[in-house]
């Protein structure tokens, strides 16, 4: 029974994989009558963008990405053509024709939560996206490096406890952001999986995307506030993506949540304690508290 399951399984990837190989091609056949997006989630990672995803796709004025929640172009697949890019998005006939039974704008847009922290993303969207809007999901800093442990750990991308994991950051990344700069083709496993207090530093990789793209298409969300106050940040979203309010109707939920134990209080206090410059500075920026350093 088991060997069956086992070959139905490997059956149904075998034709998942040649669905996207086709979708692909076709799509890059018609790359030139295909949207670019309006809009970018681009992290933080463990942050909630699923979550978020999963919501906005309950939307009728949003046209997903095919095939997938984010296509890592400007992170992972920057060596493929615009085209394979394009590839992913909703015609724009097919855009128009909602438009027009809802009466109302729509818009597209993909969730790729490494191009906040990926070094060379945010130049490359500035660059071949001009006018897209941005949007970045923040988490507190601890708590989202304890998830990003754990995922990484369950993915197989890290070996080592938490503890020792933040212990080896520093020598882990050490060189690696030059090695990227200086080689674009260069993917660093420590950049992209084991960056666990130095994604958290917000208010660097936010300056660098306002500073490239402009302050006034940036919106910045707090993950506590979605998922404690989801109807309001949702709407305050939709305002800024200038689609239709709309939360009657949409499910919220957490989504790709990971069960792992308590953080022990004292290793907590210290997190906390290196994040506190950081998190003033990100404060200063954004012109509020973060929900982390309020009810703390």
């Amino acid at each position: 029974m088991g060997t069956v399951t086992a070959v139905r399984g490997r059956l149904r990837q075998q034709a998942w994989q040649g669905a996207v190989v086709l979708a692909r091609t076709t799509g890059r056949l018609s790359a030139n009558r295909r949207l670019t997006p309006d809009f970018l989630v681009v992290g933080a990672q463990r942050a909630g963008t699923t979550s978020l995803y999963q919501a906005l796709r309950q939307h009728p004025s949003f046209l997903p990405a095919r095939l997938r929640k984010g296509v890592h172009y400007f992170d992972m697949a920057y060596h493929r053509p615009m085209s394979w890019y394009r590839a992913h998005f909703p015609t724009r006939r097919r855009a128009a024709a909602v438009a027009a039974t809802l009466g109302a704008p729509v818009v597209t847009g993909e969730f790729s939560p490494y191009y906040m922290w990926h070094p060379l993303a945010p130049a490359r969207i500035a660059a071949d996206l001009p006018g897209v809007k941005v949007v970045a999901m923040l988490r507190d800093p601890v708590e989202r490096a304890y998830s990003a442990h754990a995922h990484e750990l369950a993915r197989g991308f890290e070996t080592e406890p938490f503890e020792r994991a933040v212990e080896l950051e520093p020598a882990r990344l050490a060189g690696e952001v030059a090695k990227m700069t200086d080689d674009p083709g260069y993917a660093s496993h420590a950049v992209q999986h084991q960056a666990y207090l130095a994604r958290g530093r917000y208010h660097e990789q936010l300056t660098r995307l306002s500073d490239l793209v402009g302050r006034e298409r940036l919106h910045v969300i707090d993950s506590e506030e979605f998922f404690t106050a989801p109807e309001q940040v949702f709407s305050q979203l939709c305002e800024f993506l200038e689609i239709p309010p709309r939360t009657t109707g949409v499910r919220f939920a957490r989504h790709n949540a990971r069960p792992r134990s308590d953080l022990p209080a004292g290793l907590r206090r210290r997190l906390e304690d290196s994040f506190a410059t950081a998190d003033e500075e990100l404060a200063r920026w954004w012109g509020r508290t973060p929900s982390w350093r309020a009810y703390g």
